[in-house]
């Protein structure tokens, strides 16, 4: 399991452990805030075509779908 900060994932980098459509690395480009200010979602953008996809930030937690940094 990844060990994440949700408030420090704004540009962070992440690379896909099975990619698709040849889409490895993203970024995080921006996050959804819930009426308490807390992070409750991500959208990431593929680097290769800049296709954005949302998501909870806490599916970024499996290792064996997501890395830290780019690989």
């Amino acid at each position: 399991m990844n060990p994440i900060n949700p408030r420090k994932l704004l540009l962070s980098k992440w690379t896909a452990a099975h990619p698709r459509n040849r889409e490895k690395h993203f970024l995080v480009t921006e996050l959804f805030h819930d009426e308490q200010g807390r992070v409750i979602g991500i959208e990431l953008q593929a680097v290769l075509n800049q296709r954005p996809q949302r998501m909870s930030w806490s599916q970024l937690k499996d290792a064996e779908t997501w890395r830290m940094g780019w690989r």
